[in-house]
Formats: C-alpha cells, structure tokens, sequence
C-alpha cells in the first residue's frame, strides 16, 4: 500500500492582494498545490492461517478474510478482522462518523463586517463542496464532479484547472489534487459508507471576506470489481482546504459560489507511479521472504495516515510508506 496533500465574462474583483501573482499561494506567499501520495508499506508477511491472511503492513497488522461460503454464520471471526460486512475492523475510522454525518458544521456567529448569516452560508457552501468532492457517488465512480464545480466562483481560473485535470489527467495536472475518484473498471466502494471526521473553523480576513478552513480525513473501503472478490483496500484521503466567500453585495462575484485559495491532499494507500486521474488502492499481497519487495524505492518517510495532527503545509509530492491503513 503506497501513500501518495457577477457575469461570467467579467473577471471577479477583490480586495488588493487576494491574490499574489499567476499561482496559487499558500497564506504566507508559497506555491499551495501540495500533495503527499502514500504507498503501502514496503514489506509484506503473510502467513496463511485457515482462510485467513495476514499481512503486516508498516508493523500494523490487517487481516483479511479468505472465502468464507455458505458457512459464514458459523465461523469465529476475531473483532478487528476486515470482512465484506466489516471493512473498517481493527482501524481507527471505526469510530468516524458516516459520510456527510462526519463533516460537523460550526455554530455561525458574526465576525468583523461579516453577519451570522454570511458565515452560515460560507460554512454550508464549503460542507457542500466537501461532500460533492469526496462523498458524492458519482464523483467517486471517476465521473465528472459537476456539482462540485458548480459552487466555484466562475469568474476565477481555478475552474479551468479543474477542467483541465479532468480533461487530460497527469503528474502536475492532477484532479486528485480537488477530488477523490477511483476507476470503475478496476474497484469499487464496498458498501456505500465511506467514514469522515475533522473539524472546520471561520473567521474574517482584512476587507470582510469571510474565509472558511477546513481539514477532514476520508476512509473509504475498497474491493475490486470482480463480485466474487472479497479483497479489501482502504485508502485514506486528508484534504486541508482554505476557501474564501465574498460578499456579491461588495464584490464581483456569483452569490452562492466559494473561491478555493488554498488545497493541500494527503493519500494513503495508492500507487504512486500512475497518473491518470484515479485513485489506485494497493491491496494486501503474500509475498515471500527476502523477494526484494521493501518499498526500499519510496523517497518519503513512513506515516500514519489517521494522524491528522501532521503539518501537510510544507509537504511537496512525494511517494512514502503508511505504517497501516
């Protein structure tokens, strides 16, 4: 498993530097497109015991059911053991919250020149864009986001880098980068919960823009696309979002639409070599002893993925270990 962060046509006006030069910028001027892509971990044990296998991820260790038959109801399965019934077992995404349920919007309140009313709306606007980006069924079958990019402000040229990912995916053009999509033809979702948690806060910047930061963590639960597998993945997908929400009143901008000044992603579990758009679990594999398969190639340091307290600001796209999933 690898670990891999107005009128259309008139252009929005905002306040003097809300904007630093042609590039996205981090609040204290950096470049801000920042990803991390974790691999899986760089040796894999596996020991066969009955139907089970047992792989040992990074030290932490994940069991995976063989084919249980007709007998299920019969077999003794410890508690943290991974099954079609329980993907999350033995992994602290058991006690996430499901889904949009995950992402707790803040009580609103006035700030500055901004009412309670405005913060509400941008904290509604930003859970929306998460949800449409990360949970919406569509958006993850690989389809075209469309109601994730319908809430950014389209007077901004952040679209047409979204477009252009979408379009023609690659390395430095990467629509994983805005949202989590995993190929059809090769996975799908186990179920249909992917679990959430993480926290959002607002406040006012100079010229009363309200800005929003969010900072939540995705697990989803992946098998592959053959019905009779019973392989599990799970990837784990941190997105630390800045996003701001100018008053059209004041400003040049569509009402109900947010402008994303800073995105960072962190992903655990997909291959780092493929960039085609898609999120690619790896899943737990036997291998034997000494068969030179120790991640030994991965330049990034081994993490935990579940570990939100990392500082993913001045992380640049590398390829690491996760020391579980």
């Amino acid at each position: 498993m690898t670990r891999r962060p107005s009128e259309k046509s008139t252009p929005p006006q905002y306040p003097e530097g809300w904007r630093t030069g042609p590039a996205w910028r981090e609040l204290d001027g950096r470049a801000a497109r920042r990803r991390r892509i974790l691999g899986g971990a760089g040796a894999a044990l596996a020991v066969a015991v009955g139907a089970v296998v047992v792989v040992d991820p990074g030290g932490v260790r994940s069991r995976i059911p063989g084919d249980w038959g007709r007998k299920k109801e019969t077999t003794t399965v410890a508690a943290d053991t991974v099954t079609l019934d329980h993907p999350f077992a033995g992994s602290p995404a058991e006690e996430y919250a499901d889904g949009a349920a995950g992402i707790v919007i803040p009580e609103a309140a006035a700030v500055g020149e901004s009412s309670k009313e405005q913060v509400a709306s941008a904290l509604k606007l930003t859970k929306d864009f998460l949800v449409a980006a990360n949970l919406d069924p569509a958006t993850l079958r690989g389809e075209r986001p469309a109601a994730a990019l319908g809430l950014i402000e389209p007077g901004d040229d952040l679209i047409g880098k979204m477009n252009a990912s979408l379009s023609k995916p690659g390395k430095e053009n990467d629509p994983l980068a805005f949202f989590s999509r995993f190929d059809p033809n090769q996975v799908r979702l186990v179920g249909d919960i992917v679990k959430t948690r993480g926290r959002m806060t607002f406040a006012e910047r100079e010229g009363g823009v309200v800005t929003v930061h969010a900072d939540y963590t995705f697990v989803y639960p992946l098998t592959k696309k053959d019905k009779k597998s019973r392989q599990i993945a799970r990837t784990i997908v941190r997105r630390v979002l800045d996003v701001e929400v100018p008053d059209p009143a004041r400003f040049r901008v569509e009402p109900g639409k947010l402008v994303v000044r800073r995105h960072v992603m962190d992903i655990g579990n997909t291959t780092c070599e493929i960039h085609d758009g898609f999120i690619h679990p790896e899943f737990p594999r036997i291998t034997r002893h000494g068969d030179g398969r120790d991640g030994s190639e991965r330049s990034g340091p081994a993490v935990d993925p579940y570990d939100s307290s990392r500082d993913l600001g001045n992380r640049h796209d590398e390829c690491g270990t996760v020391t579980r999933t």
